[in-house]
């Protein structure tokens, strides 16, 4: 057993070492500041606007993104008594090794000009959106894989991640801006595979891996309130242009506080707790901010936020209770955190809803808003029932990348 251990302290030593030694020599090779005046090419998708914007705008929206991915996914895995302060290590680890790894990759895509990789706050909010569905991807296997295969899950997450995504955006021109799709339903589906892969049969149930205590509680409860604060400026980071922020802002708010209220409603008549638990809480928050990844640019209506919201907030309730029990026994996938019920539906209906949305999209009902949002159909290019038809075919795209990626990477 020391032996072992030791093994496992150099491997991952070793591999830490060569991982950054080549991403410096990437960076040194590629990577170069991007000029504010440059007119470098780019997605429309990925927030090309923002370079006709002032620093004043980008530095504030890209530290709000970026406190979400750091602190945001950091605390709400470590309600894990048993994986509680590892786990928030692992995060940190993660995030360090996708951000660098995810500037390389989205760079070669979206960034690349004269055979330069050109990096700005665009980029790095990019990044960062990768690097949140590789972090929702680790909470499917957490506990049963160690730091080094967790760095190999991230540089093959990150590389599909990003080949989704170009798929998605680029070539299909999907209308994605909070990431339902890229990041909820395809961090949540390829962790989920990569989990059945790495089938342990005498893995412990979630619920057993809780610790009763107090910590993990006061973990959910500051992550949730992270949640709170942040994600509606994550949700409405890669909106194509800030006067159509306040729709994904609000969108996303409405939705939060209907999906919280519905855990309420639905958690006290699934389980025997006298009170809820602030995990149930972060859950039921975990799904109203997923479910408005696509649609919260779009005009879903402040009454319409709260019904799909509240129908978010009553998938993890009914999906730990009923789903997961099959997913384990039938199907042999062990979800530690649960991103099957708080990411994985709740961005297959957000994705639904965005489809909708999409197919009765008319310039009367928009105005301005319709080229930022549906530039293509816009411009004459595509008819909403054109675009709402890409939208519906992006979901079997991503499932098939995530399910098929994971297995492979398992």
């Amino acid at each position: 057993m020391p032996e072992h251990t030791t093994a496992s302290r150099l491997q991952l030593s070793g591999l830490c070492f060569l991982l950054q030694i080549l991403t410096i020599i990437l960076f040194a090779v590629f990577v170069r500041y991007s000029p504010e005046s440059s007119p470098g090419p780019c997605s429309q998708q990925l927030n090309c606007s923002w370079r006709n914007q002032d620093s004043s705008f980008q530095h504030p929206r890209f530290r709000d993104v970026h406190l979400q991915a750091l602190l945001g996914f950091g605390l709400l895995v470590a309600f894990l008594g048993r994986y509680g302060p590892g786990s928030v290590a692992i995060s940190i680890l993660v995030v360090a090794f996708a951000i660098q790894w995810a500037v390389l990759i989205q760079g070669f895509s979206y960034f690349f000009l004269n055979g330069k990789i050109y990096v700005g706050a665009q980029s790095m909010v990019s990044a960062d959106f990768c690097t949140a569905a590789i972090l929702i991807s680790t909470g499917a296997v957490l506990g049963r894989v160690n730091p080094v295969q967790m760095l190999l899950l991230t540089l093959l997450g990150v590389t599909l991640f990003t080949l989704n995504e170009y798929i998605l955006l680029s070539l299909m021109g999907v209308s994605d801006s909070g990431g339902s799709l890229t990041v909820h339903t395809f961090g949540a589906y390829f962790g989920l595979m990569v989990s059945r892969i790495l089938h342990q049969p005498h893995m412990d149930k979630r619920k057993e891996q809780q610790d009763v205590g107090h910590q993990p509680d006061v973990f959910a409860v500051v992550g949730t309130i992270y949640l709170w604060i942040f994600w509606p400026s994550f949700t409405s980071a890669t909106t194509v242009h800030d006067n159509a922020e306040p729709w994904a802002v609000l969108n996303t708010y409405f939705s939060l506080v209907a999906s919280t209220l519905a855990t309420f409603v639905l958690s006290p008549v699934l389980y025997e707790e006298s009170t809820l638990r602030m995990v149930q809480i972060q859950d039921a928050t975990l799904a109203g901010v997923a479910v408005m990844g696509m649609a919260g640019e779009m005009l879903v209506t402040p009454f319409g936020a709260l019904i799909v919201g509240f129908l978010a907030g009553l998938i993890p309730p009914l999906g730990f209770r009923f789903l997961t029990p099959v997913l384990c026994s039938r199907l042999k996938i062990q979800d530690t955190c649960g991103v099957h019920n708080v990411h994985g539906l709740p961005g297959i209906l957000g994705a639904s809803l965005g489809m909708l949305l999409t197919a009765l999209a008319t310039a009367d009902a928009y105005g301005g808003r319709l080229e930022l949002v549906f530039p293509l159909v816009a411009q004459g290019s595509r008819t909403a029932t054109d675009q709402a038809l890409c939208q519906l075919c992006a979901l079997p795209v991503t499932l098939l990348l995530a399910t098929v990626g994971g297995s492979l990477t398992g």
